[in-house]
């Protein structure tokens, strides 16, 4: 049986990944209000694509593909811009956004290869990736609200080293269960 590919749940993962761009165009033209509201929409489309999915029985092999790819997508991108972006006043430390971007490659590698020499395996993220990926988000909402406040203030590293953390704790975490799981064969 052929799986529907044009969903709800799909079209929300879709519509997370067109909001990129404009997000992207927005906090480079220092428009930081419009880009936090972006933001948000596209944040909400990612719990209502899951939402979708589940409660209305739109599961599907696509969405579940599509879905991390968005939000890699979305955070790698809000990032980038929120760190290296002409005009963002409160940059992210490129130390916070560096491993970020490293870890999602990394994923992203480490299941295309363990896909082709192992087989074809689905992996779900686990509760702690989901707390570092949650707290990622967030946190990149914060650097657009106070780059509209415009204001930098210093207690935000504190904000970033624990993000740090919890990504370094996530990946280590995440990089046991993958390897844990192909050895499993």
């Amino acid at each position: 049986m052929i799986e529907p590919v044009f969903t709800v749940a799909n079209q929300l993962t879709m519509l997370r990944m067109a909001l990129v761009p404009p997000l992207v165009l927005l906090v480079l033209a220092r428009e930081f209000q419009w880009a936090l509201v972006v933001y948000v929409v596209a944040g909400l489309t990612d719990a209502l694509d899951g939402f979708v999915a589940r409660h209305g029985h739109q599961s599907t092999t696509l969405g579940a593909m599509l879905d991390p790819v968005a939000d890699k997508i979305l955070l790698g991108s809000a990032y980038v811009v929120l760190t290296w972006g002409s005009g963002v006043a409160c940059p992210l430390p490129p130390w916070l956004t560096v491993p970020l971007l490293f870890r999602d490659g990394m994923l992203v590698v480490g299941v295309v290869v363990v896909n082709l020499t192992v087989g074809r395996r689905v992996y779900h993220p686990s509760r702690l990736g989901k707390l570092s990926t949650a707290l990622l988000v967030g946190t990149g909402g914060v650097a657009l609200l106070v780059n509209t406040l415009g204001e930098c203030p210093p207690s935000l590293r504190w904000l970033y080293e624990v993000n740090l953390a919890m990504l370094i704790v996530a990946t280590v975490h995440y990089v046991y269960l993958v390897s844990e799981r192909a050895s499993a064969r």
